[in-house]
């Protein structure tokens, strides 16, 4: 039975997340204490208590959900489960490459704080979910409102769900008049950035020389990257995704076409929410997913799995 390992980006963090699974499991505090330690920030009573507004900063919220991400895969594969592939949804790709076996934790969290200090200090923008167009019909509402400012796609996340991301005006517009372009609704994120559009180019350049100053090993696991939506071997070809996805559209349905093509009939969310999980059953609708996030998730998956 193939099974892929899917971490979840920005968006996904809540206050409480994983205090239950170290309550369950002690000898994970290690990785909440190295994550205090290397970015300098409260990273674990953020994710215990909050509160809400400074966890969801994105400088905060991207080593947060990295590190509560990373424990949830040292649960599933101390308990011996093994991927045939992983893939992040943006954020998530930097775990998803930690457990490939590319990339140690400390370094990944390093880069994780640094990706998203430089994120949070970029012009500002937004970006809005647009549901039931297609994407034809979401190109064509970002060149009308391109007459506002900078508009782009930023993420291709299900068949009915495409993200748009750009400067405010011209998302603000954009969600004025999606449903004249065929969009059942568009919904505002909450970031404050645009992330993976042409705002996003300064924070990419800067970003550059932290990546490759970092040793990327071959996956032990082929990455699904999101700039491509193919798996990936080369840790040298996986470092130069992940600087170039920072501007770069996320393409989610892909991946999950990618990984069912080649087998992967179960999809293994590891993390806070089910947000994944959801836009994969509605990429591949026979697919099997399960998610984990604190421990009763965990065992019911593995019990799962087992009987399978």
């Amino acid at each position: 039975m193939a099974l892929a390992f899917l971490f979840p980006g920005q968006g996904a963090q809540r206050v409480g997340m994983g205090k239950s699974l170290l309550k369950a499991f002690p000898e994970l505090q290690e990785f909440y204490k190295l994550a205090d330690k290397i970015t300098g920030r409260p990273i674990s009573k953020l994710c215990f208590e909050g509160p809400d507004e400074e966890l969801t900063q994105t400088v905060n919220a991207q080593p947060a959900i990295f590190t509560t991400c990373f424990v949830c895969w040292v649960l599933v594969s101390e308990r011996g489960l093994q991927p045939k592939f992983v893939a992040g949804h943006s954020l998530g790709e930097w775990t998803a490459v930690v457990a490939s076996g590319a990339l140690e934790f400390e370094d990944g969290l390093r880069l994780v704080a640094k990706r998203g200090e430089l994120m949070q200090q970029a012009p500002a923008g937004s970006m809005a979910a647009v549901l039931g167009a297609s994407l034809e019909q979401v190109e064509k509402l970002c060149q009308a409102a391109s007459e506002k400012g900078v508009i782009t796609i930023a993420n291709y996340n299900a068949p009915d769900q495409i993200v748009i991301s750009g400067e405010v005006a011209a998302v603000e517009y954009a969600i004025q008049i999606a449903r004249q372009f065929g969009a059942v609704k568009a919904v505002p994120l909450k970031v404050s950035g645009a992330f993976h559009s042409p705002l996003m180019d300064g924070a990419k350049e800067q970003f550059r020389q932290y990546v490759e100053q970092t040793d990327f090993k071959d996956p032990e696991v082929p990455v699904v990257a999101n700039v491509t939506g193919q798996p990936v071997t080369d840790g040298s070809e996986m470092k130069r995704l992940l600087i170039e996805q920072l501007t770069s559209p996320v393409r989610w349905v892909d991946c999950v076409r990618t990984m069912h093509e080649n087998g992967v009939k179960v999809f293994i969310e590891l993390g806070p929410g089910r947000i994944l999980s959801g836009l994969i059953r509605r990429t591949v609708p026979d697919a099997v997913t399960f998610c984990v996030e604190d421990p009763k998730s965990f065992e019911e998956t593995v019990n799962a799995l087992e009987s399978m």
